[in-house]
């Protein structure tokens, strides 16, 4: 009996002084509260698009290095790293907040309401943090505050990642997460974890899923290539037209006989086609754009054969000739399963066990899949809903009466920076 006594008293001592640090974290959460709710509303009233964030981007570094961080800026453009290095050795802990916004005009009547236009693909639009990277940003700016106030009692570093054009940006071919890890922000992290604020659940609750969580995203280009000719005699020619419509609907059989989709959904949805110009004209071209949605290389491989084997032959039968291409966007967003089960616990302190809800996977998109290509991840979702409301008439995200309670932001605070401190107990 003997053995067992001192790894008792080990785990005994790791526990005692863990409840100490989260007892400490919950009273700085409480402090740094109201200074969250003002960040964010300053953030939503000036918002920026990817690569554009300058002004956020001063406001973080100022902030980081007020706190005595050792602070990068103009990292993949307008992001900022700062580094907090702890009393003690231990690990180093990435957390990561995005900062863009998006080209939406607001229709929320709020004090702080975003009034900021700019011009976007030609066209006069609004600017409106409408997927709530503000609060993101606001959050880490608050949990930096927690961890710089207990720097001497945390066993490893912690990295502040800041970024931009998490939403993309069209002029460039590579930005945000995936620019970050290019220029080396992840080579010394041993862990990364992130949050998304959602919209569809209530303020105090946390949503995650381990594995594959959300999907991989690819824009889908095909143009087909018939023969012109009058309206009145389509004999004469190859008509893209009807072709392309049987493309479409071969498109979706990928779904119902290709996918095996009891383990990942899969989408495949064509979203404009253009072709033609006169009612008594057979065009020789139409052009199809659409979206691709997947949980995985394997299946992200099998869609994008399918799709190239099902254009490209309809197309053979009629004739006509289909080019078809697919731009990789962001992969699939996959949460480390062992190191999810690991924190969790630590997301049900933070939360209470009963407002930890399991979630099926996601079809929307995030880049910090790139940060969990390269080191362990866990991304969750944390609730910004008011409570009680009805998830199915809340406004989602990229609209323009996208709206956030702001009540649950301090469950950010205090879920990221126990996920920080019980990783690095972990490694003792």
């Amino acid at each position: 009996m003997k053995k067992f006594i001192l790894p008792l008293l080990c785990i005994s001592f790791s526990a005692l002084g863990q409840s100490k640090l989260r007892s400490e974290i919950d009273k700085q959460a409480r402090a740094v509260e109201p200074k969250v709710i003002e960040w964010r509303r300053d953030f939503h009233q000036h918002p920026e698009l990817g690569n554009q964030e300058v002004r956020t981007a001063k406001i973080v570094a100022d902030h980081l290095r007020a706190l005595g961080m050792e602070v990068t800026e103009q990292v993949a453009v307008t992001g900022v790293v700062g580094v907090l290095k702890g009393g003690k050795p231990g690990p180093m802990v990435a957390l990561r907040a995005d900062m863009d916004a998006l080209p939406v005009t607001e229709r929320v009547d709020l004090p702080f309401k975003s009034t900021v236009t700019t011009t976007f693909a030609g066209q006069q639009t609004g600017v409106m943090h409408a997927c709530g990277h503000d609060s993101h940003t606001a959050i880490l700016m608050g949990v930096a505050e927690v961890m710089a106030a207990m720097k001497d009692q945390l066993q490893g570093s912690v990295k502040f990642i800041f970024q931009p054009a998490e939403e993309g940006v069209s002029d460039v071919d590579m930005a945000g997460a995936e620019l970050m890890v290019k220029e080396g922000v992840m080579t010394d992290v041993d862990a990364v974890f992130g949050l998304h604020i959602w919209a569809q659940i209530e303020a105090g609750k946390i949503g995650y899923r381990p594995g594959p969580t959300m999907a991989a995203v690819d824009i889908l280009g095909i143009d087909v290539h018939g023969t012109q000719s009058h309206g009145a005699a389509p004999w004469s020619g190859v008509d893209p037209v009807v072709t392309s419509a049987q493309i479409v609907t071969g498109l979706q059989t990928i779904l119902s006989r290709s996918v095996n989709v009891t383990e990942n959904p899969a989408v495949v949805s064509v979203g404009a086609i253009h072709g033609g110009i006169r009612h008594n004209i057979i065009p020789e071209k139409v052009e199809m754009i659409g979206t691709i949605r997947t949980f995985g290389d394997e299946q992200q491989a099998l869609v994008h054969r399918r799709i190239t084997q099902i254009a490209t032959h309809i197309a053979e039968s009629a004739g006509a000739r289909a080019d078809v291409n697919i731009t990789r966007l962001y992969p699939s967003t996959v949460n480390d399963p062992q190191l999810t089960a690991q924190m969790l616990p630590s997301l049900e302190s933070a939360a209470g066990k009963e407002n930890v809800i399991l979630m099926d996977p996601m079809t929307g998109s995030e880049d910090f899949s790139f940060f969990q290509r390269e080191k362990p991840g866990v991304f969750v979702f944390l609730g910004g809903m008011k409570p009680g409301a009805d998830p199915l008439k809340t406004p989602s995200h990229h609209t323009p009466d996208f709206y956030l309670d702001e009540s649950g932001f301090i469950l950010g605070v205090k879920a990221l920076s126990y996920l920080v401190v019980d990783y690095m107990g972990s490694k003792k």
